[in-house]
């Protein structure tokens, strides 16, 4: 089946491969609908979650006998990490976190945070490398991941938690001064360095690309949200 980024909470994961890395998107929680992404190198299998978002009866499975290398969570939102410490126990992998959010995962959820991460630093998953950018606004510490499969005749893959989603940005709750943050780091940081080819995967709902939602910047920042 052609991969769209649609699932539902409940239903299959949706399953997109790449040359290089797998990547299994599953949707978790009615009532948050938040996206979880299992991303496996394809030449060693070695594998990792981005967000522990909730039921990880549904989470653990998807990791077959393989394991976890490490489990991403994009930001310190209770929503993103409910079932980071049952993964954790059963997988004994490390976890990832941008530097102002980590002590709010640790204390919300029990689990120290291994790696504290920001702008350029990496996270691999096998042969392939994940770049990380910092953008602020969401939360001080929200973090995206970038992929890039361009050499395979690809493009640019970002997983964008919850600073980036198909119709605007992440919401900053009537904060002024972290929407103004928050936009300006998405258009720095992503629309001004990746091509409309980019594809980018949310923390909630369909995945898009930034060719499409480009022509919103404006408005977007226009509105405030």
């Amino acid at each position: 089946m052609t991969y769209t980024g649609d699932v539902t909470v409940g239903g299959p994961a949706a399953v997109r491969e790449l040359p290089s890395l797998t990547v299994t998107k599953v949707a978790v929680d009615e009532k948050m609908a938040n996206n979880a992404y299992l991303l496996t190198c394809v030449c060693t299998g070695d594998q990792v979650l981005i967000d522990a978002a909730d039921s990880p009866e549904v989470l653990l499975p998807l990791l077959g006998d393989v394991g976890l290398d490490a489990v991403v969570t994009t930001h310190q939102h209770w929503d993103h990490h409910r079932a980071l410490p049952a993964v954790v126990e059963a997988t004994g992998a490390p976890v990832v976190a941008g530097e102002p959010d980590a002590d709010a995962i640790a204390e919300q959820t029990g689990v120290p945070v291994a790696r504290r991460v920001s702008d350029g630093d990496t996270v691999t998953v096998g042969d392939c490398s994940l770049e990380v950018i910092r953008i602020t606004g969401h939360t001080p510490g929200s973090i995206v991941l970038a992929y890039d499969d361009t050499d395979s005749g690809g493009t640019w893959h970002l997983w964008t938690g919850d600073s980036l989603f198909p119709g605007g940005v992440g919401a900053t709750f009537g904060d002024a001064e972290a929407f103004a943050s928050l936009i300006d780091d998405v258009e720095e940081k992503i629309f001004g360095r990746f091509d409309d080819s980019t594809w980018f995967y949310p923390g909630h709902g369909g995945d898009s690309t930034l060719g499409a939602e480009r022509p919103h910047l404006a408005e977007w920042r226009e509105r405030g949200w």
